[in-house]
């Protein structure tokens, strides 16, 4: 299903997302990755957030975006906290890029591309994965597939 939402994303927004929900967020998200308001905006391979991620979700993050599996320990925490994971498309980054309409910086500018950054986006597309019912695209889709 498709649904049109903004950011910040509540926990009433988030306890209604799905696995497989097609969602266009527009508002101001934050990000740890980097003409247009921002170069390239393809999402970082999440696992390798996950030991900060549980801190993040117990302290209230509602909303998270990467591309990969997370660790099992993170997909509890996702569905203890009534939250949701999210994926953008992996390789589509440039693409992406043109939701973002505006780019500041607000911690670590030394880190380049890895520092944190405010964004402003318009209709930017993901899809949700994991939600605070336990349900796991990446789980799901799997076992779809073989089905075929």
């Amino acid at each position: 299903m498709d649904k049109h939402i903004t950011a910040p994303i509540t926990k009433k927004v988030s306890r209604t997302l799905r696995a497989g929900d097609y969602v266009y967020i527009t508002g101001t998200i934050y990000t740890a990755r980097e003409g247009r308001s921002i170069g390239s905006a393809g999402s970082t391979t999440a696992s390798c957030r996950d030991r900060y991620a549980l801190k993040l979700l117990d302290l209230g993050l509602t909303a998270m975006i990467g591309k990969g599996k997370r660790s099992p320990e993170v997909l509890e925490a996702v569905k203890r906290n009534g939250s949701v994971y999210l994926a953008a498309v992996g390789g589509a980054g440039a693409l992406l890029s043109k939701c973002i309409k505006e780019s500041e910086v607000v911690a670590y500018n030394d880190l380049g591309a890895e520092a944190i950054r405010k964004l402003k986006v318009e209709d930017f597309p993901a899809i949700v994965v994991a939600d605070c019912e336990g349900n796991n695209l990446y789980e799901t889709a799997i076992k779809e597939y073989q089905k075929i």
